[in-house]
């Protein structure tokens, strides 16, 4: 799965695809500023979003729910691309 599919599976009021075709809808809550780079990583279901103020959050889904897994703060170091 390609970062704009990720991107595009969290479309503010779109239900997200989950694994096995489930249907998920939960905002995700956790950055201030504007989402710069989603990232999926396919091997271990897990997201990774950037925001404009450098903070790098690794989401994962446990029991139905998204949760922060990992936050880095890198405060005015911005992180515009990622890879797995």
């Amino acid at each position: 799965t390609s970062s704009r599919e990720a991107a595009k599976a969290l479309q503010p009021g779109q239900p997200a695809t989950a694994p096995g075709n489930l249907s998920l809808n939960q905002t995700l809550e956790g950055h201030n500023g504007a989402v710069l780079c989603v990232t999926w990583n396919d091997a271990f279901q897990k997201l990774t979003t950037s925001d404009e103020s450098g903070l790098i959050i690794v989401w994962m889904l446990h029991k139905g729910m998204w949760f922060e897994e990992m936050i880095n703060n890198r405060n005015k170091s911005v992180a515009r691309d990622m890879k797995w």
